[in-house]
């Protein structure tokens, strides 16, 4: 079979690494105190992550999605709030996102390459990796997963189709991007009757006026078709009740289909590029449970914050953050501010609103993991960061401590021992 090579190709192996935990986050208090959270968020390089993974996961992830940087040679910006008017970027408060810079395709394959190898060894028997990518670099990854994986375990090259303006002016427009679906084997999971759809309604119309449509064969236009290997999907610009700011975010119905299709309830889903966190916050509402991790702050930030929203609108179970061991959060500073409690309703106090993105209330604190039983989220909406939280418990005689998480990441704490005004 050929294979891709380059000159500074090396056999793909893991690295030293380890996870330490940060905190337990309880969306909205769901499970507080005593659920073991089975979800993991991980801020670090995903070679990393994924290495500190092997011992207690390898062979046993059941549909990983992978979304790495396209090669574009571009930086994205993140826009920070969500409630901007789309039509004046002018403005928009920008922060930092990510880099898809490489200076050329040898760098982005030695990425991309023990990168895939490791999710190899991750997937379950019965898995699935969707590796979702375009024109810049497809054509390099499938021979790299036809390396790793074997060709004969393509399952479909899958073309998500949109639409939108393009600067493009000599050329067609390119609206398209690629998902190559992988198996482990061949007893691979798919469930067909989960994702069927309706049939077109001049499909449903022939087959109504003429019983030799189809050359006699009559499809069960009741219950539907599995779609094709072709989909259409509104881009995210589109779709404003999901916007997050985070650019190259993903549609959740995009996700759905891929976590409907090729994972059953309470399945191990993956995202080591998780970007904005979109296969989490699916995995969570259709009872898988999830791995995600990316390497930038403002990517797993967005990621908790998408989570934490959740668990307000739904019981969404609780998950813990980590990170890896070379990744570290903004360190923790003092800054002036102060809590008031009312029975289980906390008060911020003090605070500079517009720096702030998002706080959270450890209402035992017995260190060193922070355990968040409630939360605060800077709303779509062009608004501040609720100045109140509902505490699931009432305090008692451990102090009631609170995390702030600042627009740039830094991070401060405030403490107030359990006592009621």
């Amino acid at each position: 079979m050929p294979t891709l090579t380059w000159a500074t190709k090396k056999q793909p192996e893991p690295v030293e690494a380890a996870l330490e935990t940060d905190s337990l986050i309880y969306p909205a208090g769901n499970g507080y105190p005593s659920a073991v959270p089975e979800n993991r968020l991980i801020l670090g390089d995903n070679l990393a992550v994924m290495s500190a993974l092997l011992p207690e996961f390898e062979g046993r992830i059941d549909l990983i999605y992978a979304d790495p940087p396209f090669f574009t040679n571009r930086r994205y910006p993140a826009r920070v709030g969500r409630g901007e008017d789309s039509r004046r970027p002018k403005e928009w408060r920008l922060a930092e996102g990510y880099p898809d810079h490489w200076p050329d395709i040898e760098s982005y394959l030695d990425m991309l390459y023990p990168r895939l190898y490791l999710m190899h060894r991750l997937l379950a028997p019965t898995g699935t990796l969707y590796l979702h990518l375009d024109w810049h670099a497809n054509h390099y990854a499938r021979l790299l997963l036809d390396e790793i994986f074997g060709a004969q375990r393509l399952l479909n090259e899958i073309i998500w189709v949109y639409h939108g303006p393009s600067p493009i002016r000599r050329a067609f427009k390119r609206k398209h991007d690629t998902l190559l679906a992988y198996t482990k084997s061949e007893t691979n999971t798919f469930n067909a009757d989960a994702v069927r759809e309706p049939y077109h309604p001049n499909t449903v119309k022939t087959f109504a006026s003429s019983p030799k449509a189809g050359f006699g064969k009559v499809p069960d236009l009741i219950r539907g078709k599995v779609p094709e290997d072709w989909w259409y999907f509104p881009v995210v610009a589109r779709l404003h009740n999901q916007r997050t700011g985070y650019p190259t975010q993903k549609p959740e119905a995009l996700l759905e289909r891929i976590l409907l299709a090729s994972s059953n309830p309470d399945d191990l889903v993956a995202d080591f590029f998780c970007g904005s966190g979109t296969a989490a916050v699916v995995a969570a509402r259709l009872g898988r449970r999830f791995i995600a991790t990316d390497w930038t702050w403002r990517a797993v930030h967005t990621t908790r914050s998408r989570l934490v929203e959740a668990g307000g609108r739904s019981r969404q179970a609780p998950f813990s953050l980590q990170h890896e061991t070379g990744s570290k959060f903004e360190r923790l500073n003092n800054q002036p501010g102060a809590l008031r409690l009312a029975g289980e309703t906390l008060f911020l106090e003090g605070i500079d609103l517009d720096e702030l993105d998002y706080w959270e209330a450890d209402p035992a604190w017995e260190g060193p993991v922070f355990r968040s039983a409630a939360q605060a989220v800077r709303p779509a909406a062009r608004r501040p960061v609720p100045v109140q939280v509902t505490l699931p418990v009432r305090p008692g005689e451990r102090p009631v401590v609170v995390r702030l998480v600042k627009i740039d990441g830094e991070q401060t704490h405030l403490t107030i021992q359990g006592v009621h005004t």
